[in-house]
């Protein structure tokens, strides 16, 4: 769609705080176009019912809200695939506001096809990486799709200016809005992300109330909590032998690592648009899902597998920070990662303690781990100490070869 070409109904990613309803009136001024709201729930822990009310105060059409519950979604079709790759961003980052954005744009454009949109807006700033991700996956779903990006195009110099455009259209202001906020914050049932002020220094310890997902680890029960995890095909199904659905499982797991300390995370990390920044993260659940799925995969998955996975997985999670969720390159990547996990079957037990996470138990119908082989007593074993002076000799062949020509000068 061209960009000169007038905007008749376009469908906005809408919480229903200040800066959506700022750009939802901004949107019918400057395309006099009619606005869809959208508002996904995906666990981020708030009221959104209040949205749908935001809404309608600023004369948007009830037929015209959508308010999606997607936190099974979330899970199983986004948050489990991942944690099946065992993606960590540059070591750490488990990716939590990156792997929610598209599923947010794929219902946005679907949301569009059935209102007859033939636009999209978000809110995410021209410094971020969000809105690369939102984009990628417009346009991924729908090329012809047009994009309205509000940061990128109005004139507000200031935060007063918002304020001002705010009252000037009877948008209500809440009074913990009017003055500039210590940190931003973005929240799933995966994660929290902390940025922005009180952060910003990187060589300052972020204050003790930025985090809202973990007691402090200084503060966590003296004695450990110890719980098993079953998997089935690489995703979990189960704590303590009872069958949860995906969403209530990882909610059970965020509790855990809630009241364990577990999952605090204080990163530098390089955007995608190019620049550093420093965020304080918090993934109680995710943290123990990684380590239980390493866990179970430790004992049900070939060494040639586990580590080719390991040796893809940097690129997977770069794929899935940068936005590519939708491209070929990550489907062909999930679709190797998801035929190593059918025989990623089992169960582990995990053991929580003042914010660490320990996997000390495993075991699976299809363990490949054998006692036999690893057992120092002599016994019936398919190994024979012998055959690894050959093996010894011929990985060192190169090495010899490579020592005599040296010694030669």
């Amino acid at each position: 769609m061209a960009a000169d070409t007038p905007v008749k109904k376009v469908v906005l990613a809408y919480s229903g705080g200040l800066d959506t309803s700022i750009i939802l009136k901004w949107l019918e001024q400057t395309y006099g176009c009619e606005v869809v709201t959208f508002t996904a729930d995906l666990g981020q822990g708030e009221e959104l019912g209040p949205a749908r009310d935001k809404a309608l105060l600023l004369g948007v059409k009830a037929e015209n809200i959508f308010i999606e519950d997607l936190r099974e979604t979330f899970v199983r079709d986004y948050v489990f695939p991942m944690f099946r790759a065992n993606a960590v961003y540059e070591g750490q980052y488990l990716l939590g506001t990156s792997i929610a954005r598209p599923l947010i744009a794929k219902t946005q454009i679907d949301i569009a096809r059935k209102v007859g949109a033939d636009a999209v807006c978000h809110g995410a700033t021209g410094k971020g990486n969000d809105q690369v991700r939102f984009e990628l996956g417009y346009y991924a779903l729908d090329p012809d799709i047009r994009v309205i990006a509000p940061w990128r195009e109005w004139n507000f110099k200031s935060r007063e200016s918002l304020l001002a455009f705010a009252e000037a259209h009877q948008i209500p202001i809440a009074k913990d809005k009017r003055g500039e906020a210590p940190f931003s914050v973005d929240a799933n049932l995966l994660h929290s992300s902390s940025e922005g002020k009180v952060l910003e220094d990187p060589d300052v310890e972020a204050p003790e109330f930025v985090h809202m997902r973990t007691i402090s680890p200084e503060d966590a029960p003296d004695a450990p909590t110890v719980f098993t995890m079953d998997f089935e095909r690489g995703d979990p199904v189960a704590i303590d032998g009872v069958a949860l659905s995906p969403a209530a499982l990882l909610t059970k797991l965020n509790q855990l690592g809630h009241d364990n300390g577990v999952g605090r995370l204080d990163l530098v990390e390089n955007r995608y648009v190019g620049m550093k920044s420093r965020g304080v993260y918090e993934t109680p659940g995710g943290t123990i899902l990684l380590a239980a799925h390493r866990g179970i995969e430790s004992i049900t998955l070939d060494r040639g597998a586990m580590h080719l996975k390991d040796e893809l997985m940097p690129k997977y999670a770069e794929l899935v920070y940068n936005g590519f969720w939708f491209a070929p390159e990550r489907e062909m990547l999930q679709a190797a990662v998801d035929h190593s996990q059918a025989k990623v079957t089992g169960q582990v037990r995990v053991k929580l303690y003042k914010g660490n996470v320990s996997i000390i138990g495993r075991s699976s119908a299809h363990s490949l781990y054998d006692q036999d082989l690893v057992t120092f007593e002599e016994g019936q074993s398919a190994y024979d100490h012998r055959d690894a002076g050959g093996f010894i000799k011929l990985n060192a062949l190169r090495l010899r070869v490579l020592a005599k020509r040296d010694a030669r000068g």
